[in-house]
């Protein structure tokens, strides 16, 4: 626990919270000792600080921007990555080891995580972590993911190129920190790489390519 409180840059005064964060179902189905309930915590404590943080950073945006943006930085496959970068797959107590790749899971307990912060110091603390650990994918300014597979569909069907087909074409890595490369193809145009650490990651990545081929 000491080595991941130092990759969290946070050390619990209470070290059962971290503990408990880390638990999933399967080892407790207790409500006092697996993460759901600090899991639903976590949630609305990381929801309300991403939207503080993009009110601030971008007061020149509209409603629907914000909007866009907030979605693409609270969801599943954005939390999951950020708990694979901290490592919290690693330090998670599983029945079944297949449990640490599970995308929804990895979600859950990187915002338990926010939450156990949050009961051990209070609001300032989780913030605080937040803050630090969301802040980079804000500056890149990179519009939502999912909206690019959105935006391909749409304009493919505009152009009368079809429905965009994504098939799997490689995985590399170790299975705690796998690369997916995903290609998309339309009628009549070359297929398109694109790669994440998860699939649907890839299928983003993938989606962005192709919609600058096709001069979107």
């Amino acid at each position: 626990m000491v080595e991941l409180e130092k990759i969290l840059h946070y050390h619990f005064s209470d070290k059962s919270l971290l503990k408990r964060a880390l638990t999933h179902s399967s080892c407790s189905s207790h409500v006092s000792e697996n993460y759901e309930r600090l899991e639903f915590l976590g949630d609305r404590v990381l929801g309300l600080t991403i939207a503080a943080l993009l009110y601030r950073i971008f007061p020149n945006e509209p409603e629907g921007s914000l909007s866009q943006r907030f979605t693409g930085l609270v969801c599943k496959e954005t939390v999951a990555e950020q708990a694979r970068l901290l490592h919290l797959d690693r330090y998670m107590y599983v029945a079944n080891e297949e449990i640490r790749d599970n995308e929804n899971v990895l979600c859950d307990v990187c915002e338990a995580v926010i939450g156990a912060i949050f009961i051990d110091a209070g609001c300032e603390q989780a913030v605080e972590f937040v803050n630090k650990h969301w802040r980079e994918l804000i500056d890149k300014n990179v519009a939502p993911p999912k909206d690019s597979k959105t935006a391909l569909q749409e304009v493919a069907h505009v152009k009368g190129l079809g429905m965009p087909v994504y098939r799997l074409v490689d995985r590399k890595g170790s299975e705690h920190e796998p690369i997916f490369y995903i290609g998309v193809s339309l009628n009549n145009v070359p297929e398109e790489i694109g790669e994440g650490k998860s699939k649907k990651l890839a299928e983003f990545d993938a989606a962005s390519k192709m919609l600058q081929r096709i001069g979107q």
